[in-house]
């Protein structure tokens, strides 16, 4: 289980569940983890960064509620993308 991904999929379930703040500790979180893992191994580098995308997304849509459906279906693809990621490993 990925926290940042929780995170995002508890967003995507009710917007008004999670504060802005959550959302950019959690972006911040997100991209920190795939800094650190993208030099030691390209399958976790592509799932840290698809859990750093979603919670990117899911940031971008709290930030710009006007664009929230393109933005909530790109957190929902990076979502199932890491999911898609992580059965492969």
């Amino acid at each position: 289980m990925n926290e940042h991904i929780e995170l995002v999929k508890k967003w995507l379930a009710d917007p008004e569940s999670v504060t802005k703040q959550d959302m950019e500790a959690n972006a911040d979180a997100a991209y920190a983890a795939y800094a650190a893992l993208a030099a030691v191994n390209a399958a976790a580098y592509a799932a840290a960064y698809a859990a750093y995308a979603a919670a990117d997304a899911a940031l971008a849509a709290v930030n710009a509620y006007a664009a929230y459906a393109a933005a909530a279906n790109t957190a929902d693809y990076w979502v199932k993308r890491y999911n898609e990621l992580k059965e492969q490993e």
